[in-house]
């Protein structure tokens, strides 16, 4: 064809899929994170419909609500290892694809299931299985998204290709609040406790056939091919300490993630009384500032290096969490003051979020890269993510400290910090 050279059509080869693979990687974290983030901004409706049988408190509710959700989390170092060694083993896309559909037909399930009220006791128990499930393929997406988007990314852009992976998420949460909020803002409160709540968890159908469609078209990325079936491949091994000190580099973007993104709207109404419409704007906000910093943090890690970027995130969290939520507190403070130090608490964690995928991938090999990052990231996110809303919601029930989510991100992103300083022997450059 006139006009194109052998120049040109390379160029035009290598761009294709590395633009399918990161819509088919994006728009799997989307669909998982925005289930995640309806869970957690309805978390009060579903603690009154699944876990508070008649005389049961609302803050006894919640906390049922969120041991459910902490469970699914626990359930994602499973999935992780499990989804992730038939990843390295067998291939990125076949396995993307299945978990996908798990996870789209589980939170479809979710939207129509019966109420206490309907089931009795059964109803819980039903919502705690469809998380467990939820779990499992949770923790082989993420390992498997972040394989794809990095393994496909061009040569010193593994930072922004990664952060795709961040930015979806982010995506998905402002899809859930935008969805959530305006399922609360049309519809009565009795409509909303009734049959409202159903249809957030509903949408994700058509969320997950769109996924499904990008991902049947996806290309085995290569990596793998030149890496993952050779035969030395099956004797690789994941050495503890190199996973632990990978999990402890993202805790406290794990941590201070869920308890300014995810956990916030809940506090706001349970601690400081604000109806749900106040405290799903506060999301919003805070959500926003997230995904606006996360492609220039992942593109910033490309030009200064992975662990400076994620290491400002964590020392800027650790230092202003407690004044950012004093800040809210204070019932003279002005809306703008409020909603600038929401959106400001979203950046600073997307400066941990952009890098951190394409840190993850570095630390380990091809051949056991999605099983490695997956379960690293698995194993922080269900000690510090899944247990947030319960430890928060529990602590603050105990002790009347309304500081308590503050302390709780101050502390995962300090121990964050101390293990961003030391660099894993095994790290990949």
């Amino acid at each position: 064809m006139a006009g194109t050279t052998p120049v040109s059509d390379a160029r035009a080869r290598t761009r294709a899929p590395t633009v399918r693979a990161v819509a088919a990687g994006a728009v799997g974290n989307l669909v998982e994170w925005y289930e995640f983030a309806v869970y957690g901004f309805l978390a009060t409706v579903l603690a009154e419909r699944f876990f508070a049988p008649a005389g049961g408190g609302s803050a006894e509710a919640l906390v049922r609500a969120y041991a459910a959700f902490a469970l699914a989390f626990f359930f994602r170092p499973l999935g992780a290892v499990l989804f992730g060694r038939l990843g390295d083993r067998w291939g990125r896309r076949p396995v993307l694809l299945a978990v996908v559909a798990l996870m789209t037909g589980t939170t479809t399930l979710i939207g129509a299931l019966p109420t206490y009220a309907t089931a009795g006791a059964l109803a819980p128990w039903l919502l705690t299985f469809l998380r467990v499930i939820q779990g499992l393929s949770a923790g082989g997406e993420f390992g498997g998204a972040v394989a794809v988007l990095t393994e496909f990314a061009p040569p010193g852009r593994r930072g922004l290709y990664g952060a795709w992976q961040s930015f979806t998420v982010a995506l998905g949460l402002l899809l859930g609040v935008g969805v959530a909020a305006a399922t609360a803002t049309l519809l009565s409160d009795a409509q909303l406790a009734s049959w409202g709540w159903r249809l957030p968890f509903l949408l994700a159908l058509p969320l997950g056939l769109v996924a499904l469609w990008l991902r049947s078209g996806l290309t085995e990325t290569p990596s793998f091919l030149a890496h993952g079936r050779a035969p030395e491949a099956r004797t690789v091994r994941l050495g503890p300490g190199v996973l632990l000190l990978a999990a402890a580099r993202v805790t406290g973007w794990a941590a201070a993630g869920y308890t300014f993104l995810v956990v916030l709207p809940s506090y706001l109404q349970v601690t400081l009384h604000a109806d749900v419409r106040q405290a799903l704007l506060s999301a919003a906000l805070a959500n926003a500032g997230f995904a606006a910093a996360i492609l220039p943090a992942g593109l910033l890690s490309d030009r200064v290096g992975r662990r400076p970027v994620l290491l400002a995130g964590a020392v800027l969290v650790t230092v202003t969490a407690v004044p950012v939520l004093d800040l809210l507190q204070d019932q003279g403070a002005s809306g703008v003051a409020k909603g600038a130090a929401l959106v400001g608490a979203g950046a600073v964690v997307g400066l941990m979020a952009g890098p951190g995928p394409a840190l993850l991938a570095e630390t380990f090999p091809t051949r056991v890269r999605w099983t490695g990052l997956g379960l690293a990231y698995a194993l922080a996110n269900a000690v510090f993510s899944g247990c947030a809303g319960l430890i928060i919601t529990e602590a603050v029930r105990r002790t009347g400290d309304p500081d308590i989510p503050a302390y709780y991100a101050a502390a995962a992103c300090a121990v964050s910090a101390l293990a961003l300083l030391k660099r894993p022997r095994t790290e990949v450059g």
